[in-house]
């Protein structure tokens, strides 16, 4: 199977569960707010954190469908953290994967309770899983936490606040993206491992490392993107770090040299990658397509 056959086999069994997930019985008077959560959820995007789940579990040689509940959990939690980021009192963002955000599309409180609502879902969804020792979901569900907590992606998000309309140095940077988007990828790392047995296997400094590695590439990438993309190729709005007077590596180093922290954040990716046992050629292919990839 090529990169892109398995890669759509992924997406293709999580974007059903993701739904049926989020479907559930409603009562008179609030189906607005499952209608909201479905509509920034189901909007498409590269679904890379419930892949990345999905074969980390399949390269520690477990069963993927017994992974699928945290995989889509995390997507709930990153899709939660999109919606607030949107928001007036964040980003104030009007596009979001090509059409209306949440909040443009409803209300600003409906989108701030779609989000809540999504954060609370993602919990009960993992601790839905089957199949699985209860110690092995409840660890899980504390990745789940740790990753989404105020010691992961939110304080992520309060030093990107506090980083707007100043310069911050290129530590202050390095750990502004290693908690806000590294700390899922750190996740879905994690949990595609624990789902498949693999705890305490003697990887966890270099599953931490690959994660720096890749998340850093990625947010990179994301920078180049906003710098020089048109809104029309993101389906969000283009040169949003520049109106916000946000420090990136593109203010940094510029868009060669930014391009060229990207080339060597992969390959030592790649090169932590390569120290894992299993059949990884599928996240390698991956590493290299989110390293060029053009929204």
């Amino acid at each position: 199977m090529t990169f892109a056959e398995q890669l759509q086999a992924d997406i293709e069994l999580i974007e059903p569960a993701l739904e049926q997930y989020l479907s559930r019985e409603t009562g008179e008077g609030y189906d607005r707010i499952f209608e909201a959560a479905k509509y920034s959820a189901m909007a498409g995007g590269k679904r890379l954190r419930p892949v990345i789940v999905l074969e980390f579990c399949r390269l520690c040689g477990g069963d993927v469908e017994k992974a699928l509940p945290f995989a889509c959990a995390l997507e709930m939690i990153h899709t939660y953290s999109l919606i607030h980021d949107d928001l007036p009192c964040m980003d104030n963002d009007d596009l979001r994967r090509g059409r209306p955000t949440c909040h443009k599309a409803f209300d600003e409180a409906t989108a701030v309770l779609a989000g809540d609502g999504l954060l609370t879902a993602a919990f009960e969804t993992a601790a839905s899983a089957e199949g699985l020792p209860a110690e092995t979901v409840l660890q899980c569900i504390r990745i789940l936490g740790r990753a989404a907590g105020m010691n992961g992606m939110i304080a992520g998000q309060v030093l990107d606040m506090g980083a707007e309309h100043r310069k911050i140095s290129l530590d202050e940077l390095r750990l502004l993206q290693s908690l806000k988007t590294g700390c899922l990828l750190w996740a879905a790392c994690e949990l595609g491992c624990v789902a498949a047995g693999k705890t305490g296997c003697g990887y966890d400094s270099k599953k931490r490392m690959h994660r720096e590695k890749l998340g850093l590439a990625f947010q990179i990438q994301d920078d180049i993107l906003d710098a020089t993309g048109t809104t029309e190729e993101l389906g969000k709005p283009a040169g949003s770090d520049e109106k916000n007077e946000k420090t990136t590596y593109v203010t940094l180093f510029g868009v060669e040299g930014a391009a060229r922290e990207v080339e060597a954040y992969t390959r030592e990716a790649r090169r932590l990658l390569a120290q894992f046992p299993g059949e990884h050629e599928f996240l390698e292919h991956l590493l290299i397509w989110l390293a060029s990839r053009k929204k």
